[in-house]
């Protein structure tokens, strides 16, 4: 299936977190917070300005981006969990 946001909405896959510290300690999946960095996979066309001109998104599919840790609704989708958020929740692009 084929998923495309509307407006200034983009589609985000978490990147998975190491399982150990270090040390070597291995960190169990109950005890670990959910990563704030992703992969952006699909972006919408944009968000309407005052002149209703469609203002391009500044990502793009393929990004690596941070966001909050409370950010976005999450989905699944074809099996995989994803995250559908505004690009105005988006806290930068890693480069």
């Amino acid at each position: 299936m084929k998923f495309r946001p509307l407006h200034d909405r983009v589609l985000v896959k978490r990147v998975e977190e190491e399982e150990k510290t270090a040390g070597g300690i291995i960190i169990p999946d109950s005890a670990k917070e959910k990563p704030q960095e992703g992969e952006v996979i699909a972006v919408g066309k944009g968000g309407m300005g005052d002149d209703n001109e469609i203002i391009p998104l500044d990502v793009k599919a393929g990004d690596r981006v941070l966001f909050g840790k409370w950010s976005g609704t999450e989905v699944k989708i074809d099996g995989e969990d994803l995250l559908i958020m505004k690009e105005s929740d988006l806290l930068g692009v890693v480069e």
